[in-house]
């Protein structure tokens, strides 16, 4: 009788251990990663393998770069999904539109841990600092592109995507904006930029990546403090169209004449990339204030890439009713103000939106 009562306790307790050992094992399995292919360089091919600047952009599937890297099946349950197939240079707002909203469907599924974007390095920092102002999520976003087609030699696109699925598919990255992954460097959208035409570490950030990832890990050093994500007053899902938003380059002997074509082409917005810290020239002086007085809004920026726009400073901004990007480069500042002229035109909001993100 006692050995028959021992025989069924311990059945019991073996039926129960495994019960939660199976639970726990679920609980603990592989993250489900998506990778959303939308072209650039990373499925570029040539005809050569010597060839690194000479190839056809956006011509690998995502299935095949999938299938290309089955050390990524260690790492997470993978799967692709061809949004678009196209060299960055052609996004545009609709496109940037289409691909938020379909982040944000997947975002929301409970089987998704993670989405990783496939992209061309040439506008990847303005696809990502859109994403990181408008995606209502603290799931990892991870956008990744390569400087090398898949048929060079030493092609980055293999263990960048491999890198990026690695980062998104870790806890750690959970609540730190979309992220940019390349040349084993884990970067802010919000900050990194493309600096180089042609090497491998052309994607740098104004104050460093915020981790690396290595052979074994992957370690984070820092965080964003600016809003982002979750604390973003801006939402993918309620946006149906963006404003018209122009950058004019500026340099020594500039004429009014790219401004004026632009505001009778119905611009909402002009970024001044200026020189320095902003500058603007006499000559086009009455012609940006005579474009304000229209209300067309006018935003100095700098063109060298790092600094601080200080208002009041080059120019009298408060009295000719202008704006100051702050330290976000014209192509941040573009499309920072296209997300806040859906909410608000007057100047002084429009101020806060450009010193506070």
């Amino acid at each position: 009788m006692r050995y028959s009562l021992l025989k069924t306790l311990t059945c019991l307790l073996l039926a129960v251990c495994t019960g939660f050992c199976t639970s726990l094992g679920h609980a603990a399995g592989k993250p489900k990663i998506v990778i959303v292919a939308t072209g650039g360089t990373i499925a570029g091919a040539s005809i050569s393998s010597v060839q690194s600047a000479a190839y056809k952009s956006a011509a690998v599937p995502v299935d095949r770069l999938i299938a290309a890297l089955p050390e990524m099946a260690n790492v997470a349950e993978v799967r692709g999904e061809q949004l678009f197939q196209v060299p960055s240079e052609n996004f545009n707002a609709p496109r940037l539109l289409q691909l938020g909203k379909y982040i944000s469907d997947l975002l929301r599924r409970d089987d998704v841990h993670g989405v990783v974007i496939t992209h061309g390095v040439d506008t990847l920092e303005e696809t990502a600092f859109f994403l990181n102002l408008t995606l209502r999520s603290g799931k990892p976003v991870v956008l990744v592109g390569a400087m090398r087609p898949t048929s060079a030699l030493s092609a980055d696109g293999a263990a960048n995507l491999y890198n990026a699925v690695r980062v998104a598919a870790n806890r750690e990255s959970a609540n730190k904006g979309v992220l940019v992954v390349m040349n084993d460097e884990i970067h802010s959208a919000r900050d990194v930029s493309m600096r180089d035409a042609g090497k491998l570490e052309t994607m740098q950030s104004l104050y460093g990546p915020l981790g690396l990832v290595t052979d074994e890990n992957v370690y984070f050093y820092r965080q964003l403090a600016r809003p982002h994500t979750l604390s973003s007053e801006f939402d993918i899902d309620t946006l149906v169209s963006l404003p018209r938003v122009d950058i004019v380059y500026s340099y020594g002997g500039v004429t009014p004449t790219a401004y004026d074509a632009l505001a009778e082409a119905g611009t909402r917005a002009i970024i001044h990339a200026g020189t320095g810290n902003g500058s603007v020239p006499e000559q086009l002086i009455s012609t940006l204030f005579s474009l304000r007085q229209q209300g067309i809004q006018i935003v100095r920026a700098s063109r060298t890439g790092a600094g601080i726009v200080t208002r009041d400073g080059e120019q009298p901004d408060s009295r000719f009713d202008w704006l100051v990007a702050a330290d976000l480069s014209p192509q941040k500042a573009r499309i920072l103000m296209q997300l806040a002229l859906t909410r608000t035109n007057d100047t002084a909001a429009l101020q806060d939106i450009l010193w506070k993100y």
